[in-house]
This record gives structure tokens, C-alpha cells and sequence, in this order.
């Protein structure tokens, strides 16, 4: 049975006295995650984690609010910029949120996410950019990965202001924003810039085959309702051929779906042309836990982020 919200912050206060190993979480946290269980519960999971998480005003780095980089509201961008001095230009790390396709948004109110993932990317010598976009229904596909093109476009165009490196740009996704990062690179129609403008991206727990086995209101909402289209709408194809370096990551208490679209998308691109991609399976995390514990001592896909910065010099 799922802990309640307050047994959840209760277990924060034994994690802070039990021993970590490097990289993961604590005994007490993990409990918890695998208690929350294959769900996504937003709520209860950052009940674990926001107590774990820094807090505004933040120190170290400069932070640009709410830049614009199209004409709807919602087409807004934060930057997070190291306020150490630096001779060379730092990577860009690019985050486009989750939400169902129908919901969130780059800095909800009263909360650390997603400035953790813009923090840590600060921590590690990155400019980070945080990237919020236009909703379904009222803005079916493809809206959101000509969102993810013009942020792209934008971040290409405006590196030198944030000291940022326009031939290391890393776009990340979670969730729906996953998807729409599959979409970007998988469909270079979509594309503003001359071969994507990308020098690798993270997806993590995406959708990548569009089929009757992924359907739902969600699905539906931005993809439409007649299924006859959804095939030329998934990534899956373009994934397979892409020479774009990839990490793919998905946690061991994804729902289903999530799990099975990971294992899927792995097996096709080993099998394909471009070769394997980095896959990480991460042990103990749920669809949310996974993101949330950014920034914190859990560094098992930040590692492996790093790890595919550090290989573009």
C-alpha cells in the first residue's frame, strides 16, 4: 500500500542519519520510492526529495527568468548560468519537461523542480536551459517539437550572451518532453538549424513507437484520435538511423509502457545501423523519483549524462 505524503517526510529525517552509498539513494528514500510503486505520483514523490533539493536564492549561479523564444505564453525558457569566471565556452544542457502532454511546466510554483536539473547542470560546468511549451488539446502535434526546434534555434543563436558552446548542445527529455525530444531528432523536418544543431541527447522514459498498445487520453489528446496516423508520427524509424549520440534511460518502476518502450527503442537501435545506444536501467527509481532526485546525492544518470558531454570536446 502507497505511504502517505506525511509518512514519506517522515522517512526524510531517518535518511538523514543512515549511511548512503556513493550514487544512490538512501535505504529509507528507496522504501519509499518502491512503496509509491509503479505510478506516476508527482506529489508523493517530491515530498522525498524536495526537502533534499536547494532552494532560491541559489548561490554560484546567475539565473535568466522567462526568456522568450516564440510568440505564445507558454514559449519561455529560464537559463542557468555558473557565475565563476571561464576562459572557454561550457556545454549547453537543454530540459524539456514532462506533463501527460497536457500539463507542466519548466518552474511550477512553490517547488525545486525543475531548477535541480538546471542547478546540477550549472554545478558541472554547464549552461543550463530550461524550456517550457504549448499544451494539448488546444495545441495538438506537432506543437510541441516545433517548440523544441524554435527553443533549439534560440539557444543556438543566443549561446554567446550565457557563454555557452553553440557546437555542444545536449537536448534532454523526460516523459512527454522525451517524446518530443525523440520527435525533433527522428523528424528532421521539424529542424531550424543545420543538422539539428545537437551534439547528443538524453531521452528519459519516452514513448518512441506510437501504437494501439501505447493509447490513452493523453496520447490521444496530442497525437490525435485516428490511430491510421500515428505511425508516421512516432520516432522510432528515424531513432534506429540517427548518428546523434543517445543516452536512453528508464527506471525499474516505470509503468509499464515506459519499460517497454526502452527496452524496445535498445534492442531496434542494437540491431540497426546506428549501434547501441547508452541505456541505463536505473535500479530502485520510479518515473518521477528519477528526475526529482537530480541534484541530490543519487548520481546515477547524471553520471551518465557527464559521461556523454564529456566525449564532445
Amino acid at each position: 500500500m502507497q505511504r502517505s505524503i506525511l509518512a514519506a517526510l517522515a522517512l526524510i529525517a531517518l535518511a538523514a542519519a543512515s549511511p548512503v552509498a556513493a550514487g544512490e539513494m538512501s535505504s529509507e528514500i528507496a522504501a519509499a520510492v518502491k512503496d509509491i510503486g509503479p505510478i506516476i505520483d508527482p506529489p508523493a514523490t517530491a515530498a522525498l526529495f524536495a526537502p533534499l533539493q536547494k532552494k532560491e536564492p541559489y548561490a554560484g549561479v546567475t539565473v535568466a527568468r522567462d526568456e522568450r523564444y516564440g510568440s505564445d505564453p507558454r514559449n519561455r525558457l529560464d537559463v542557468f548560468t555558473p557565475a565563476s569566471a571561464e576562459k572557454t565556452l561550457r556545454p549547453i544542457l537543454i530540459f524539456v519537461h514532462g506533463g501527460a502532454f497536457t500539463g507542466g511546466d519548466k518552474h511550477p510554483p512553490g517547488n525545486p523542480f525543475y531548477d535541480n536539473i538546471m542547478l546540477w547542470a550549472a554545478a558541472n560546468g554547464m549552461v543550463g536551459v530550461n524550456i517550457t511549451y504549448r499544451l494539448a488539446p488546444e495545441h495538438p502535434y506537432p506543437a510541441g517539437v516545433e517548440d523544441v526546434a524554435m527553443a533549439v534555434q534560440w539557444t543556438l543563436e543566443n549561446a554567446a550572451r550565457f557563454g555557452g558552446d553553440p557546437r555542444r548542445i545536449f537536448l534532454m527529455g523526460h516523459s512527454a518532453g522525451a517524446v518530443h525530444v525523440a520527435t525533433y531528432i527522428a523528424h528532421p523536418e521539424f529542424q531550424k538549424v543545420k543538422g539539428g544543431g545537437l551534439a547528443g541527447a538524453i531521452l528519459v522514459s519516452g514513448i518512441y513507437e506510437l501504437s494501439p498498445d501505447t493509447d490513452g487520453p493523453s496520447q490521444r489528446a496530442y497525437f490525435g484520435a485516428d490511430l491510421s496516423k500515428w505511425a508516421d508520427r512516432s520516432s522510432m524509424k528515424g531513432l534506429i538511423s540517427t548518428k546523434l549520440p543517445l543516452l536512453v534511460a528508464r527506471a525499474q518502476y516505470d509503468p509499464t509502457m515506459f519499460i517497454v518502450q526502452g527496452d524496445v527503442l535498445n534492442a531496434a537501435m542494437c540491431s540497426g545501423t546506428s549501434g547501441c545506444p547508452t541505456y541505463l536501467i536505473l535500479p530502485g527509481h520510479s518515473h518521477m523519483s528519477e528526475i526529482y532526485s537530480i541534484n541530490t546525492d543519487e548520481t546515477r544518470l547524471t553520471f551518465e549524462i557527464n559521461s556523454l558531454v564529456a566525449k564532445v570536446k
